[in-house]
């Protein structure tokens, strides 16, 4: 086996951006001190020593350390991104998903809250069912008083998540989810239409058989107590789904996750039932277990425009040997966890780049040859998979909750056949955001989010990126120009472009360019080979209705989903619009409505500070006032002994920062805008650096509001805090372009991400 780092040098600049921004160790003073092939040979390394405990030689751990290296440098496979954060580095968490229990009980509510950030500060995504606790105005026994209910606990969890941000290299994320038959269902479903609370949630309701019955029947289903087990009355079941579907139409959430199909699939009942997933809703787990996932790359299995099987073959192999592996050398941050996890063993292994495998053999996404090659690719890797996992228990024992497991024939309905597995799930589709921009693919099962797309670099400079597929079959079929890619990129699809062939388009579909339809059509594909579940956004145009949105919801229950995250263009008030400009329309009736918003009047007398700030132009001195009501509501700027351009301008900007204040513009708005410009002469400060006056000026600003921070800004002084609200579609860190996909929002530019 060949220790090659030739596959490294197939990164793109953006995947290099990424993994220094994200990925690659640092010093004290922020500076990377490893190399992308460091990193790769530092996980390779760490998941191969494993193998120690297996009785493997040390020349055949070599072997193993450069099989996996070979294979990550390739692009061929990738880890979820904890894995290669922290794999030989003092943390050592390598898990990105969890579940944790949520008892009827404070003393469980709050541990719940700490474990959570435990999790959420060691790089992990939590996933909470909250079907268990009292409903809201239900007696508390202890002290006969009134329970607030499960939303109510919810915003306490929502809150420690955005303290702890998870140090500023993967975001804290949460899954949330409420029984169908919970009494507060009604709440739950209506809980994210304001779009400032819950931020660091999505949202999913537990659907059971039960339910999708009475709402086939036009019935009645009832909502149980969780304390009492009693019936608290009963809803029409049609009643409560529109009010689902009115709301997922509205912002993309509530997703459904049909919790019996969920069960019926759980490999150890013995165990208890599955009630929560991981954030992006693929990986349904038992409380207390975490998943270790990873994503074999399909673009780099096809050879000479077919499939290259024995190739998928061999990285099923050593996918799976290497997520064992994962599980061994995982520094748990919860014994719970480490217990729960290693006597079940599951491991996700998905997929990445599935529309540039489509592209390559010259198949559209939304065809009939695409839905029957996803069953026939992922049901190879399912039987591979298992096989593996074979393997590896005749090496290495079953996993230590076999038996009474749905593989164990003396507990199992006969269904079955005997397996004797290592792991209790194999494969996972997962999200890939971040991932596939190292491996230089599409994300996920998904489609391509764009053909040509726009990506902003340093200093606001605006760069056109061209999917390389597009690119070589446009320059050897002579319809190649810079022209057409950048009218493409503003178009947001190859429609409308009559110098393109028709079947070049065909196959160059994008998320908005197929049916809500065929997206479930190609998610069904893909679960009907999956141990847990997919991943997957079903993309909705503006226009899109309520009744679209319930036929998918539908027939994602009738094609054997496990759940379903829908996502209708433009539906949260917040989306800025990065693509297809010339598309967007007015409401019908809207079109010539003009909304004249008048700032607010400035009284005589205002309270607030100055904050001194060094920048490359000499010290800045900004004064923020706030009203009688504590709200900030004006902003002023003197640059000390300078003069001239740079103060007028800074005057400039702090006379538009007190219009927009007095405007009721959020201050966290204005502070995302303003910092990060960067100019030629930036200076260093109490707290980290200052590249421009406009980023002291921001810094200052979330300094004053954040009512605590020290120095400009940055929290503690050493790693960006997360306090900018995640906006769909444009990206809180770099303003690029952020997507919807996989059940998450990711930046292609970037490599930002709202679920980790």
């Amino acid at each position: 086996m060949k220790s090659s780092a030739a596959g490294v040098g197939a990164l793109t600049p953006n995947a290099i951006k990424v993994l220094e921004k994200r990925y690659l160790q640092r010093n004290e003073e922020g500076a990377a001190t490893e190399t992308p092939e460091g990193l790769f040979r530092r996980v390779a390394k760490t998941i191969a020593a494993a193998e120690k405990a297996y009785g493997k030689t040390d020349a055949e751990i070599a072997l193993l350390e450069d099989e996996f290296f070979r294979m990550m440098t390739g692009l061929e496979f990738l880890p979820n991104s904890p894995t290669l954060m922290n794999a030989g580095r003092k943390l050592g968490q390598l898990s990105a998903c969890f579940v944790l229990p949520v008892e009827d009980s404070m003393e469980s509510i709050f541990d719940a809250v700490k474990n959570a950030a435990i999790i959420h500060k060691s790089g992990g995504g939590t996933g909470f069912s909250f079907s268990r606790l009292r409903p809201n105005g239900d007696v508390v026994g202890s002290t006969k008083g009134v329970s607030s209910g499960p939303i109510s606990f919810m915003t306490v969890f929502d809150t420690a998540t955005e303290a702890v941000k998870q140090g500023g290299t993967r975001r804290g994320a949460n899954m949330g989810m409420l029984s169908i038959h919970h009494p507060d269902i009604l709440s739950f479903i209506k809980c994210k239409c304001q779009e400032k609370k819950f931020n660091n949630f999505n949202i999913s309701v537990s659907i059971t058989d039960d339910f999708m019955t009475a709402l086939e029947n036009g019935g009645e289903y009832e909502l149980l107590n969780p304390r009492t087990r009693k019936v608290a009355q009963k809803l029409p079941a049609r009643e409560v789904f529109d009010l689902i579907i009115d709301h997922a139409w509205g912002n993309g959430e509530p997703g459904v996750v049909f919790i019996d199909r969920v069960n019926a699939a759980n490999p150890t009942p013995h165990k208890g039932p599955i009630e929560s997933t991981n954030p992006c809703g693929e990986q349904p787990l038992l409380p207390y277990e975490s998943c270790n996932l990873g994503s074999i790359n399909l673009s780099r299995m096809v050879k000479e425009g077919s499939v290259n099987w024995q190739k998928l073959r061999e990285a099923t192999h050593a996918a799976v040997r290497f997520l064992d592996n994962v599980i061994d050398q995982n520094k748990y941050p919860l014994d719970e966890i480490a217990r729960m996890t290693r006597a079940n063993r599951k491991i996700g292994l998905g997929v990445m780049g599935w529309a540039d495998m489509l592209i390559q053999l010259g198949l559209p996404y939304n065809s009939s040859n695409a839905f029957r090659l996803a069953e026939e690719v992922m049901g190879f890797i399912q039987k591979e998979g298992k096989e593996a996992s074979i393997a590896l228990a005749a090496e290495r024992g079953v996993f230590p909750n076999y038996k009474g497991s749905v593989y164990d024939p003396v507990s199992s309905t006969g269904q079955a056949p005997k397996m004797e597995v290592r792991n209790a799930t194999v494969t996972t589709i997962a999200p890939t955001g971040t991932l596939s921009i190292i491996a230089g693919c599409s994300s996920g099962i998904e489609p391509l989010f764009a053909v040509c797309y726009v990506r902003t670099v340093m200093e606001g400079t605006k760069l056109i990126e061209v999917n390389p597929h597009f690119e070589r079959i446009a320059k050897e079929r002579g319809f190649w120009s810079r022209d057409l890619m950048e009218r493409i990129a503003e178009a947001g699809s190859l429609h409308g472009f009559d110098e393109i062939p028709e079947d070049v388009k065909a196959i160059f579909v994008t998320a908005h360019d197929i049916t809500p339809e065929e997206h479930i059509r190609m998610q069904a594909a893909f679960q009907k080979y999956v141990d847990n579940a997919v991943s997957k956004t079903v993309n909705f145009p503006h226009q899109a209705t309520r009744k679209d949105v319930e036929d998918v919801y539908l027939m994602a229950y009738r094609l054997g989903c496990k759940g379903v995250t829908v996502y209708r263009d433009g539906s949260r008030e917040d989306q800025v619009l990065t693509k297809g400009a010339k598309d967007q329309k007015a409401a019908p009736g809207k079109e010539d409505i003009k909304i004249k918003i008048t700032p607010k009047k400035r009284p005589e007398a205002l309270k607030g500070l100055t904050r001194r700030m060094s920048t490359g132009c000499g010290y800045l001195y900004v004064t923020i006032n706030e009203d009688e009501k504590g709200q900030l509501f004006e902003l002023f700027t003197s640059m000390g002994k300078a003069g001239g351009c740079a103060a007028s301008q800074s005057e400039a900007l702090g006379r538009l920062i007190s219009l927009a204040l007095r405007s009721n513009i959020e201050p966290e708005e204005i502070v995302s805008h303003l910092k990060g410009i960067s100019c030629h002469e930036p200076a260093w400060a109490d707290g980290g650096r200052i590249l421009s006056c406009s980023d002291a000026i921001g810094k200052a600003l979330e300094s004053y509001h954040m009512k605590g921070t020290n120095g400009n800004g940055n929290g503690n002084g050493k790693k960006k805090g997360y306090t900018e609200k995640v906006l769909i579609g444009a990206c809180p860190e770099c303003g690029g372009t952020v997507e919807h996909e996989g059940g998450c929002a990711v930046c292609h530019s970037c490599g930002f991400t709202k679920c980790g």
